[in-house]
């Protein structure tokens, strides 16, 4: 049975995602090949989208991502009469959604995961202020989910692989001539794909998706299961290891192994990064290396502000949040968190928790004014042909307001 009405909502622990809830809805998250929110429609075949968001988000989803949708989305308007299936914006899918035959839900720890219902009234307000209307649902019969439900961005990166190959599924493009490929069947480039002489692409262990006017640079390796998304660039001579997501138009070389970028980002140069999640416009300068694994063998903690939250991981990265940057030579921790624009220029390990909006040097660590991210991210931007507009500077404010309050 199809379903009709889906209902996508951020809820509480949209703040364990931060960074990268700062600056953008949790559905927006980058997973595989696309975003949560792509395999969400994927999954469930809507014939209407609601969207529950902060009201701080609205502008940004009206503007940068319903348009980019075929399906009628609507914006924090209240259930109706007809039947809706609600999901948290951090579910994961890995194969298509069946429709419940009766009303029933999902909580965990007193948080809602997915309901099915008929509940016309019901609101983004309700869930937010945990009303008698949305305590209704608690009287519903559990059910299974169908899904995975991250708790932080170490469990995208965790599960990054299967992500890859579930998206596989839905490419059927031949390798690009020429290249020297291991399991080619496992291959697919669309079109204006550019792969150098000597370029090794590797899928023997996976797929590796090269989508529409990517390059890669002489030399490289490539081991899928790996995603190097729309007009993104390999410099020559990298290794791209399993499990990593390049998003569109970013700059990547070095070894970089099971790693999110989300697009715009540059990492040009020699260094390692691995197992991390990456936001956009992000800049590592040459030689920056994560450390993703502890001298002990041990789970690495993923840190937020003063909390310490469980990876159930031996390998963890950093992340780091938009328009941020690194010096030359930067080093950085396993578990880390650098916050959205904020800027690391020091000759000693990097700090594990880096606040938001913050210029930290060896002998400083000051606040940086949103007007003056505003500056430094149209330099970078324009390097792109693209600029701040009103969209991105609200955003941006939005994230300076509400940093102290998520990462304290």
């Amino acid at each position: 049975m199809r379903i009709m009405h889906v209902v996508l909502f951020e809820g509480s622990l949209w703040t364990d995602f931060a960074p990268f809830t700062l600056t953008r809805p949790v559905f927006m998250l980058r997973s595989g090949a696309s975003t949560l929110l792509d395999k969400q429609i994927r999954a469930t075949r809507p014939t209407r989208l609601s969207l529950w968001v902060r009201q701080e988000m609205v502008d940004y989803v009206r503007t940068r991502i319903i348009p980019t949708l075929s399906v009628p989305v609507t914006i924090n308007m209240p259930l109706d009469d007809e039947p809706a299936l609600m999901l948290a914006a951090r579910t994961l899918h890995f194969s298509a959604m069946e429709r419940p035959a009766s009303e029933c839900v999902v909580f965990d720890d007193g948080l809602l995961k997915f309901a099915y219902v008929k509940a016309p009234g019901l609101s983004h307000d309700d869930m937010l202020a945990r009303s008698p209307r949305f305590a209704a649902l608690h009287d519903l019969p559990n059910t299974m989910p169908q899904a995975r439900f991250g708790r932080h961005w170490g469990d995208l990166v965790a599960w990054n692989e299967e992500s890859l190959l579930t998206d596989s599924i839905h490419w059927s493009e031949p390798p690009p001539p020429g290249a020297t490929c291991l399991a080619p069947g496992n291959v697919h480039a669309r079109s204006g794909v550019n792969v150098a002489p000597g370029v090794v692409l590797d899928a023997s262990r996976g797929p590796i998706l090269l989508d529409q006017g990517a390059s890669i640079g002489a030399n490289s390796v490539i081991e899928g299961p790996c995603y190097i998304g729309q007009n993104a660039r390999v410099q020559p001579l990298s290794c791209i290891r399993p499990g990593t997501t390049i998003g569109p138009v970013c700059r990547v070389g070095g070894e970089i192994s099971n790693t999110i970028f989300l697009g715009y980002s540059n990492k040009s140069h020699d260094g390692f990064i691995g197992d991390s999640y990456i936001g956009e416009w992000v800049n590592c300068g040459a030689g920056t290396t994560t450390s993703n694994l502890k001298s002990t063998y041990g789970e690495v903690r993923l840190t937020h502000g003063p909390r310490q939250l469980p990876s159930g991981r031996m390998l963890l990265g950093t992340g780091i949040g938009d328009h941020a940057k690194t010096a030359t030579h930067t080093q950085l921790p396993a578990g880390g968190y650098i916050g959205v624009a904020s800027m690391i220029a020091v000759s000693h390990r990097g700090a594990k928790f880096t606040p938001s909006f913050r210029f930290v040097t060896d002998e400083s660590d000051e606040s940086t004014p949103v007007e003056k991210c505003y500056e430094i991210a149209n330099r970078m931007m324009a390097r792109r042909e693209k600029s701040l507009d009103d969209v991105d500077k609200a955003v941006l404010a939005y994230a300076a307001r509400i940093a102290p309050e998520v990462e304290k």
